[in-house]
């Protein structure tokens, strides 16, 4: 809608270009920017040096470098204006290899990036053990005359230390003229050393304002704390804040929002109430970490508070804050509260609906998730990579094949599967609704050096929950040919697969490969694999051990494998034992006291069979029925056990007593 009314006619071309850059900036969805992309070509405008180079700005700016790069090779005489975005971009993005192809591109045109840049060309060139590539581009610094430059002397000084060369590092280092430095200055660098996502810059940063005594500046102060709080240095914030002699608001809201952001929500909210005996007034900037603490601790009592803090603050004519009690709302399942703040939002924002989408999608409301999709849509907002990934969970939950396709479809006519994260969750929604084709060519699609650990872990876990063993394995024997590391998620997945192939020894030795060599310690999923897979194949005793073994004190997901175990191999033994703890950590789980009486109504003990049911009947408990779907033709079909609600029940039972019948005779003929 935006870009309909835009016309160049030739008397008005002079204003109409002058409105230009400023339609890039309200471009904030890949489509809009597309359409006006167009429009450049259209009226000959992409060429112009500064609107091409604005256009390479915008689309490094929403995370697209991909698509900065082919505006770039199709500028018949770029300049620097034109790298310099793609090589932050590149840079921030951590494709390190390309960052320096582009450089090394420029430097074959004669052209060299500005001062500001060269601190991210540095940092590529540190993630590469060949010191001869740094040194390279020390050469050009110094001849260009930008080693007298603060920021890249650090960037210089930083990639050295990353080299290991201490000699050269100490060079450097000492023939930065310290005059110079001045609280703008430090502060400034100490934005950089978080731009270029450097802790060893920072620190560096640090120790020249201890040095040069401007630690005793509320500004100097306040960027050092930001600095380690954005860079996730929890231990070295405490420190500056602690020494900090005066502290304002924004102090305050600093390292509050660095506990929320690196997981630890009750030192944040403990935080938060020194805040307020310190006297310090909060603010909104106060509330939204607060209130997402609040959601990680699903506090919903504490959420109330806080909800009840803001309306009395008048901090909740924010539509960011309306966001986060949406969020938190959602994380304490208090879905009816969180669909109440958001009809009452006025002027909604993609936020503020994919935040209740992703709370519909959670807590399997999945048609009122898809419902709101709609509405969304309806009303004209566009869809970003959060939208998409939020509601894809939606669409698995109800084995919704031909809706992960249209959105799939979706995404790409709005050029969002250029994201891995995008393309890892359609991987994940694909396999889970049974197409593990398609998700091995979304796998294969992706370029080597963008799969990240989470696309590899992806695919493992899909082949193991379809019963495939050897991808399973054949992908972990590629990534450690990759020199990729695998995490504890990987070994999950490999695990799984054992399970699932009933491969003992292999999981065995997979679990002692993420102790003794990568030095992992196991997770309750873990030790749950293995009590799985040493149940399903007798070892019953065995896993019972293990689990006794256990660091810590095993949960329901590892006590429940057990159980099932016994089941399948009637030890009423272990079977009482495992009952009785997971009866203590799920009183109401209906589940766990049936099995446990088919368990011993299987051995032939009555009584006992009796007690429990009786025990079922006083607690009120019922088993909530299991239920299975098949997708044809894009309609759902459900079904439930001893199920004939279905209009076509009748000739489904015949067909499966079909099956059943010729089952029966194969099985015959064989044994025969």
């Amino acid at each position: 809608m935006l870009l309909k009314s835009l016309h160049f006619p030739a008397t008005k071309t002079r204003r109409a270009f002058s409105t230009l850059p400023s339609l890039l900036n309200l471009c904030t969805q890949p489509k809009t920017l597309h359409q006006l992309h167009a429009r450049y070509i259209l009226h000959d405008l992409h060429q112009d040096p500064y609107l091409s180079s604005q256009l390479i700005h915008r689309y490094a700016d929403l995370g697209l470098p991909s698509l900065s790069r082919q505006v770039l090779n199709s500028i018949a005489h770029p300049t620097p204006l034109h790298y310099t975005p793609i090589l932050r971009a590149l840079s921030n993005s951590g494709e390190f290899e390309s960052t320096l192809l582009v450089y090394d591109e420029m430097v074959m045109k004669g052209m060299y990036p500005d001062g500001d840049t060269y601190p991210f060309v540095l940092r590529s060139c540190s993630r590469f053990s060949d010191a001869r590539i740094g040194a390279r581009v020390h050469g050009h610094v110094v001849k260009l005359g930008f080693d007298s430059c603060d920021v890249v002397g650090y960037g210089l000084v930083d990639m050295y230390r990353n080299y290991g060369d201490f000699e050269n590092e100490g060079k450097v280092f000492d023939e930065m003229p310290l005059c110079r430095f001045d609280s703008v200055t430090v502060v400034n660098l100490l934005r950089l050393s978080v731009d270029l996502n450097s802790l060893k810059a920072g620190k560096a940063v640090h120790c020249v304002a201890v040095v040069t005594n401007l630690c005793g500046d509320l500004s100097v102060n306040t960027a050092l704390l930001s600095m380690y709080a954005k860079l996730g240095e929890l231990d070295s914030a405490e420190l500056v804040f602690d020494e900090m002699p005066e502290r304002d608001c924004v102090v305050w809201n600093i390292m509050i929002s660095a506990y929320s952001r690196n997981g630890k929500p009750k030192e944040s909210l403990e935080l938060l109430r020194f805040m307020g005996r310190s006297g310090v007034g909060a603010d909104l900037f106060t509330a939204i970490p607060a209130i997402s603490s609040i959601a990680r601790l699903r506090a919903t009592e504490l959420g109330r508070q806080m909800h009840a803090h803001v309306i009395r603050n008048g901090s909740d004519y924010q539509v960011s804050v309306h966001n986060s009690l949406i969020d938190m709302y959602c994380e304490c399942n208090r879905l009816s509260s969180a669909r109440k703040i958001f009809d009452l939002v006025t002027d909604k924002t993609l936020v503020s609906w994919s935040a209740m989408i992703k709370g519909y999608a959670t807590h399997d409301q999945s048609l009122e998730a898809l419902t709101l999709f709609s509405e969304m849509k309806c009303d004209g907002v566009g869809v970003d990579f959060i939208t998409v990934i939020n509601i894809l969970p939606a669409c698995v939950s109800l084995g919704a094949l031909e809706n992960v396709k249209y959105f799939h479809g979706y995404s790409m006519k709005l050029s969002l599967n250029s994201l891995s994260s995008v393309n890892t969750a359609f991987l994940v929604s694909y396999a889970k609704c049974g197409c593990i084709e398609m998700a091995r060519k979304l796998f294969d699609e992706e370029n080597i050096n963008e799969k990240d650990v989470i696309t590899w872990n992806s695919m493992i876990g899909a082949y193991a929950k379809h019963g495939d063993w050897y991808g399973s394995f054949e992908l972990y024997n590629q990534m450690k040919e990759l020199s990729i590391k695998p995490d504890q998620v990987t070994f999950l997945g490999l695990l799984t697969a054992c399970v699932n192939a009933g491969l003992v020894q292999e999981g065995k030795k997979c679990f002692k490969e993420m102790i003794d060599i990568y030095g992992y310690k196991p997770s309750q999923e873990h030790y749950a694999c293995m009590a799985d897979l040493l149940g399903r194949a007798g070892q019953v005793n065995e896993a019972s051990e293990l689990i006794k073994s256990m660091p810590f004190k095993p949960d329901a997901r590892v006590w429940g494998p057990l159980l099932s175990a016994c089941k399948l191999h009637s030890d009423t033994g272990v079977a009482d034992f495992a009952a009785e703890k997971l009866i203590t950590i799920e009183p109401n789980n209906a589940g766990n006291l049936i099995l446990l009486a088919n368990i011993k109504a299987a051995a032939g003990k009555w009584d006992e069979v009796a007690k429990i049911r009786r025990s079922l009947r006083d607690m009120g408990l019922k088993k909530t029925p299991g239920c299975s779907w098949v997708e044809i033709n894009g309609r759902r079909h459900e079904f439930r056990v001893a199920d004939r609600s279905h209009p076509r029940s009748d000739g489904i039972y015949a067909m499966l007593r079909n099956l059943e019948l010729e089952s029966k005779e194969a099985n015959i003929q064989r044994n025969v």
